[in-house]
């Protein structure tokens, strides 16, 4: 070969190699920023903190926030009250913003958040003439978190209009003080928020016609939301479920959460995942699996994260939720055409107690008439799940009482569906040995049961709304080998 052609295309391997280096770098760089996380400080007051009869905007935000893709956390001394359990914050009942700049330092000290929202001009009297102290003490507060953290980004919520009148009539004028204060310090990381767009006291607060309610709280979310995407930017992913209605009564709509996968076609037919959500029967929501959902629905099965009734929002019991579990499949299968499902390839999955249910619908009886359409999942995947609930398991009195009628461990028989149990040996809820006597109960039963353990995990073996562990990437792992091995991932 010519020394020049050899050196020639030497060269040219170099480059390449050069050039894919420094893109697979340049690409793993944009990966850290679109997926770093970032921390939310609310700040305010009673409407920040939320209460027993009115509700804080943080949740409806942190949903939004969650299904837009976006990795965040709320901080705060405070910690407020939701489906979820709790949400971090700066809200204090009953105090004004000098209070807040009077503590900010303190605070924000302790809690020096990406982003601070600032919703405060409450807990005055129109007598006072209280406008410029609220403004002026705005103004401090945004001063002093600066001085702090020069990158801190602060929304300044403009304040809802309240019909407690005439002690609140100042709201209007303070909110156009607070407009021309923030156009007035030339600094793009304060932002000027109009919060109460669209919120009307009459429709979005409680009898006392000031603190929001449930529509109210979703309205302040929204606003906040729209700022907040102008500065965070697209997010790596952004989940887009359809949301269907799958049982209705006077005082409940259970929805059901479906992604799909876009290359569908009519008359195809795919197996099946729904899912339900961890929180001990009282706590939880869809959004837990929206990850597990979008992704299974990416490679070819139509994956479902399920609503169901729990005690903090319904006051209802772990019966209850099991019937919703036991109907939301049926209303699958009986709309399998429409949603493109194969009725006989269904598979139940859940965590904690959302795994209970999950495996009560697979090993349970169904009680349904024999001519209905049945409730029961074709295979099981249960992520450390509640399967013994009598007096010597884990459950409520009631279960306790009525095991036999709830306990998936109890109730295991040749009919079960195959099933996949991930538990954690340092689970403090459900021993190693409660696994390893369900796993031998089934293999007695004639019905095959894959028993993985996670050393050293706890309950739960992952948090789905802080940072992913590796953890999370194993269980991953051996759920998509355990669909591979029964044929339920489609090669699409």
């Amino acid at each position: 070969m010519d020394v020049h052609v050899f050196r020639t295309r030497l060269l040219l391997r170099i480059l390449t190699f050069l050039l894919l280096f420094s893109f697979s770098v340049n690409a793993q760089q944009l990966k850290n920023v679109a997926q770093k996380r970032f921390t939310v400080l609310g700040l305010g007051d009673s409407i920040t903190e939320g209460g027993e009869t009115f509700k804080t905007y943080l949740f409806p935000l942190w949903e939004r926030l969650f299904s837009a893709g976006y990795s965040f956390d709320f901080i705060g001394p405070k910690a407020s009250k939701c489906r979820i359990g709790t949400l971090n914050n700066s809200g204090f009942g009953g105090k004004n913003a000098e209070f807040l700049e009077q503590h900010i330092d303190s605070i924000y000290r302790k809690y020096p958040a990406d982003i601070v929202l600032l919703h405060a001009g409450h807990n005055h009297f129109i007598e006072e003439k209280p406008v410029s102290g609220i403004v002026n003490a705005q103004k401090s507060i945004i001063k002093k978190i600066l001085a702090i953290r020069p990158d801190a980004r602060i929304l300044v919520a403009t304040v809802i209009n309240s019909g407690k009148l005439p002690k609140y009539s100042y709201i209007p004028e303070l909110n156009d003080s607070l407009v021309k204060m923030v156009r007035s310090l030339h600094n793009k990381n304060v932002i000027m928020v109009n919060v109460d767009h669209g919120f009307d006291w009459q429709k979005h607060t409680i009898a006392d016609k000031v603190h929001p309610n449930a529509a109210g709280a979703d309205v302040m979310a929204e606003n906040w939301f729209q700022s907040l995407k102008k500065i965070l930017g697209t997010p790596e992913y952004t989940f887009h479920p359809e949301i269907i209605p799958y049982k209705q009564s006077d005082s409940v709509c259970l929805s059901l959460h479906v992604f799909k996968s876009g290359n569908l076609k009519v008359g195809d037919k795919r197996p099946a995942i729904i899912y339900f959500f961890g929180g001990g029967w009282t706590l939880g929501t869809p959004l837990q699996f929206y990850r597990e959902c979008a992704r299974y629905a990416s490679m070819g099965m139509v994956a479902v994260s399920a609503e169901y009734r729990i005690a903090y929002v319904h006051k209802t019991t772990p019966f209850d939720s099991y019937q919703d579990a036991k109907d939301a499949i049926r209303w699958l299968r009986k709309n399998a055409s429409r949603l493109n499902i194969d009725p006989d390839k269904i598979v139940a999955a859940g965590a904690s107690a959302g795994g209970q249910l999950a495996a009560a619908t697979g090993i349970l009886k169904d009680t349904a008439a024999p001519a209905d359409i049945s409730s029961k999942p074709n295979l099981l995947m249960l992520y450390y799940p509640v399967v013994d609930n009598s007096p010597s398991g884990y459950g409520t009195d009631e279960m306790k009482k009525r095991f036999m009628e709830i306990s998936p461990m109890h109730n295991i028989n040749a009919a079960s569906p195959s099933t996949l149990f991930i538990l954690g040996t340092n689970d403090n809820l459900i021993p190693v040995e409660t696994a390893k006597e369900f796993a031998n109960r089934m293999k007695e039963a004639g019905v095959n049961c894959e028993l993985h353990l996670i050393e050293g995990a706890g309950h739960p073996i992952f948090y789905y709304a802080k940072e992913l562990t590796d953890n999370y990437y194993k269980i991953q792992e051996l759920s998509d080998n355990f669909l591979r091995r029964y044929q339920y991932l489609p090669k699409y």
